[in-house]
């Protein structure tokens, strides 16, 4: 079992990673684990991408959660066997993000890069209203949704989230 999760900043794509993983016994990957640094420090596109080839050459099945259409998109969701697209609203990633920064405010969450703590800034906040939405992303989300319509699940909001989690098995 392969399975890709995709979507916009603080829609879930993590959690429902780790459920996913827990419940199918199966290795879980959060892209940004390997993309930052302690800091939040940017890796180098080469080192992330030297870091998720290793991952898909050693493992069998997978969860992977994250977006980055630099590093082996295409090659993610040919290979999956299920696509969630976590397609929230703006407000409700917002809202959302808020929840999981007042849980981990000081804290390093399980999905991400030691040394990175949970952070609600300015800029975070314009990339879930804003700049994490371009005309680009809207698009290559449609592409992949025409390219694998038959493994293609889209989630719009927590009632569809929670639905697809307890059809599936998953404990929440």
């Amino acid at each position: 079992m392969k399975i890709a999760i995709i979507g916009y900043s603080g829609s879930g794509k993590s959690t429902l990673a780790q459920q996913l993983g827990h419940f199918h016994q199966i290795p879980v990957l959060h892209l940004d684990t390997i993309q930052f640094e302690e800091d939040w420090q940017t890796r180098s596109q080469e080192q992330v991408k030297t870091d998720l080839a290793d991952f898909l050459h050693q493992e069998q099945s997978w969860v992977i959660d994250g977006n980055y259409s630099w590093c082996f998109y295409e090659r993610r969701m040919k290979e999956a066997d299920q696509i969630i697209f976590l397609n929230f609203s703006r407000w409700n990633c917002l809202y959302r993000a808020f929840k999981r920064y007042l849980k981990y405010r000081n804290q390093v969450r399980e999905s991400m890069a030691s040394g990175c703590t949970e952070k609600l800034d300015w800029e975070f906040i314009r990339w879930i209203l804003w700049d994490g939405r371009t005309r680009e992303t809207k698009r290559r989300y449609q592409k992949v949704r025409q390219t694998y319509p038959e493994k293609f699940i889209e989630l719009q909001n927590q009632k569809q989230l929670s639905d697809y989690v307890k059809e599936s098995g998953t404990k929440v």
